[in-house]
């Protein structure tokens, strides 16, 4: 476990998928991060690489060859190295190697800084082609941030504030986790989404056309809560397992699979193109009050 820590945060990262542990106020104690109880979701804030979501039937086409690759990808699951370190940051790096080209046939290396400033932690991700032929890849976040963050409140005294009017639907997920083939009405010019437990009992809240850079997360019942900011992210899902205490906000360069997907990695809806020897970067940061 490795630990960062400014006057106002604690943060701690494991090595194995470069997964946040724990994200504490330290002048008020508060945990912001899941607890990962494995009785409803073992994990808090896993990421998402080289796929987000699942893909039909877990395999995707790639030059007239057949992979095969789970929800996610395989990031989460593997360990990264501490590449560079400070006081307040951190990065952690994953390299290709013959276990990920297996399922995955590019040469590549994946970075996640985590830096501390004040109030906010960064998070960036930096994905390069290190290969000679360009490379088709997604990459998103999964944090679980806790609710309700404070003893004598409920999640449904919660709620999500955007930044900007959404005026959006939300693009069901079959059984088996792909896209289905038409959104339907949910946000109607309207900048908050209060929470509650059953929302989520269909799977995640996937949305596509999605124009805030900040999402809060807010409470009447207590003056504590996060900033959320996600530039530069096309896709988004809101999620938590059903029943339990905390909500996912997720910022995607990528998407699960259609129900109509034709599995070509080419042709999958929101799959990023890198050129060789070029880097894709992108930052979410979360504010904690």
């Amino acid at each position: 476990m490795l630990y960062l820590e400014n006057e106002l945060l604690k943060v701690a990262v494991a090595a194995k998928g470069a997964e946040l542990q724990s994200i504490v106020r330290k002048d008020t104690g508060i945990e912001y991060l899941w607890s990962g109880d494995a009785k409803y979701w073992g994990k808090k804030s896993p990421v998402l690489f080289p796929i987000v979501g699942s893909l039909k039937k877990n395999q995707y086409l790639y030059n007239m060859q057949h992979y095969t690759l789970g929800r996610h990808g395989f990031a989460r699951d593997m360990e990264f190295a501490v590449t560079a370190q400070t006081a307040g940051s951190a990065t952690f790096t994953l390299r290709s190697n013959e276990q990920t080209f297996q399922v995955y046939p590019f040469h590549f290396s994946f970075s996640i800084r985590y830096e501390l400033q004040n109030d906010t932690l960064s998070v960036t991700y930096d994905v390069k082609n290190e290969g000679e032929e360009n490379m088709l890849f997604s990459v998103g976040a999964h944090p679980a941030f806790a609710v309700p963050l404070v003893a004598g409140t409920s999640f449904e005294d919660y709620y999500l504030q955007f930044d900007a009017t959404e005026n959006t639907g939300v693009w069901p997920l079959s059984a088996d986790g792909l896209i289905e083939n038409a959104p339907k009405p949910y946000l109607q010019q309207t900048n908050t989404l209060p929470l509650n437990k059953p929302m989520f009992y269909g799977d995640a809240l996937v949305f596509k056309q999605f124009q805030s850079k900040k999402i809060s997360l807010l409470s009447k019942a207590t003056s504590h809560g996060l900033h959320f900011h996600l530039e530069g992210f096309p896709f988004l899902g809101i999620w938590s397992a059903k029943d339990a205490d905390f909500v996912c906000i997720e910022p995607w360069c990528g998407i699960a699979d259609g129900v109509y997907a034709s599995g070509n990695l080419f042709e999958k809806e929101g799959i990023n193109n890198l050129s060789p020897a070029t880097t894709f970067s992108r930052t979410w940061s979360v504010s904690l009050f």
